[in-house]
């Protein structure tokens, strides 16, 4: 008999996913499929818009991230305009996106998976959310809350607004930044790296608390990709593909990200929006796309990174690196790189910041329709981000492909859901903590479901377990 129970609160990822999990005859779990059941459509109803109107467009995808958006769209406008950029429109762009970083880790830690560390898995579900953590620890949620207030207020200081910002353009940024921005951000730099720091610590104990959930939460070699730069220094913004295998040995680099077709296929499956994408070369014409699984975003970058560049970054990867014993193949070490990001982050703000050039009126390169398809490339805050246009001589969208980090990490999520769910569920029914463990590994990839499905609104999590024979023994909705 099929049961269906309703949990509070509204799950905390962003969009609509179901799960299902299968168990064999012997009721052991068999197979779990991790489905997305919204869309969108960025890609086709895109098609026939002016390219200068593609940053401000495409910034809609996501309400969480639209600097990644607007950075990666304006970058395939500079490729359409074929122009180089002035160097500090680059680094006004370089700061946006560390202040997007800041502002969207310290919303997956603090608002969407610090309650399951901090108030325990099996905690009451009506108040394991981000208001039962600021009644049990309001000076760490207060903290949480001013980081990422400060990660919007450099957002809007340099783009125009908070979200959905008009001041990333092709060709640069709109406007200039003044002496007046400059002081009023570097006084708000100070307090955001304490709250970064004090995080890390208290990780470090989530970690030791927590051996179970970090040794089964999507805890498998894979290889990883993010964008690289010659000195092997953390970047987020420029660069070249680089993918390595769980050993850190190099598979690839040096890739054009012009070319990311050599080496990224896209997969489809008829239960889930979420596209697969996958390592091409390792799969081959008839392979299966597993085969070519890689995950994207903090985990993979700080695992490249052979430095962070900045002095207390550095000390952070090395206590990272010598708790995931090298490189870290748990994605419950998720958070953990995250916060590792935030902190270099606001390290890197502050030196951009106090750079003179920083004031340079000169941010901005004019010109028409030079090139007819073009790719942008940044790294968003959960992963590297593509968008690819084709334009006529006028500038209209004749084609758009987008490939979103949380898709890259698909196949990965797939897999972490499978083996927490063979980890912890004992049995034909399924326990609220288990339950929760089952999201918190979804939670660990900090997924935009809206965003790689290209769907509207906030929608609940649906897990149904089937027997072997396709009877529905258990149904847990949060809705």
């Amino acid at each position: 008999m099929s049961k269906k129970v309703v949990i509070e609160p509204v799950t905390r990822i962003e969009g609509h996913a179901k799960i299902t999990i299968s168990l064999d005859p012997k009721g052991e779990v068999e197979d779990v499929r991790f489905h997305v059941t919204e869309f969108r459509g960025f890609e086709e109803f895109c098609k026939g818009r002016l390219v200068w109107e593609m940053p401000s467009l495409t910034a809609r995808t996501c309400g969480i991230c639209p600097v990644s958006h607007l950075l990666a769209s304006a970058k395939a406008g500079d490729g359409v305009m074929g122009v180089t950029i002035p160097p500090n429109a680059v680094r006004l762009r370089r700061i946006a996106n560390l202040a997007q970083i800041i502002q969207s880790h310290a919303l997956s830690f603090f608002h969407l998976s610090a309650p399951d560390f901090l108030l325990g898995m099996d905690s009451d579900p009506a108040t394991r959310n981000v208001f039962g953590l600021m009644a049990a620890n309001p000076e760490l949620a207060r903290r949480g809350i001013r980081l990422r207030g400060f990660g919007q207020s450099v957002i809007e200081a340099i783009a125009g607004r908070k979200v959905h910002s008009p001041g990333i353009v092709p060709g640069g940024i709109a406007n200039p930044m003044s002496e007046e921005t400059r002081s009023r951000l570097l006084e708000g730099l100070p307090e955001a790296r304490e709250t970064a720091a004090a995080a890390i610590e208290v990780f470090v104990e989530i970690l030791e608390k927590h051996p179970r959930e970090a040794q089964s939460f999507g805890n498998f070699p894979s290889m990883f990709m993010a964008l690289s730069n010659e000195t092997g220094t953390w970047e987020h913004y420029d660069g070249r593909l680089k993918m390595i295998d769980a050993k850190g040995g190099v598979v690839v680099e040096g890739v054009d990200p012009r070319d990311y077709r050599t080496i990224i296929g896209e997969a489809s499956r008829p239960d889930s929006y979420l596209k697969s994408p996958y390592f091409k070369p390792k799969v081959g014409e008839k392979g299966k796309p597993e085969e070519g699984m890689y995950r994207v975003g903090p985990l993979a970058r700080v695992n490249m990174a052979e430095s962070m560049g900045s002095p207390d970054g550095d000390a952070a990867l090395a206590a990272f690196r010598e708790r995931a014993g090298g490189v870290a193949l748990s994605s419950f070490f998720y958070h953990y790189a995250r916060l590792v990001e935030i902190l270099t982050a606001t390290e890197q703000m502050e030196l951009a910041l106090k750079n003179d050039n920083v004031l340079d009126p000169m941010v901005r390169a004019q010109a028409g329709v030079n090139q007819l398809q073009a790719v942008g490339v940044s790294e968003a805050p959960r992963g590297t981000l593509f968008h690819e246009y084709r334009v006529d001589p006028h500038g209209i969208l004749e084609d758009v492909n987008m490939i979103i980090a949380t898709g890259q990490n698909n196949l990965a999520m797939n897999a972490t859901v499978t083996q927490i769910a063979k980890e912890w569920i004992d049995g034909p029914k399924i326990p609220e903590g288990v339950l929760n463990r089952i999201e918190a590994g979804i939670r660990a990839f900090d997924p935009c479901l809206s965003c790689s499905t290209h769907a509207t609104g906030q929608m609940p999590l649906s897990v149904t377990m089937l027997s072997s024979d396709g009877m529905v023994l258990d149904q847990v909705i949060r809705n």
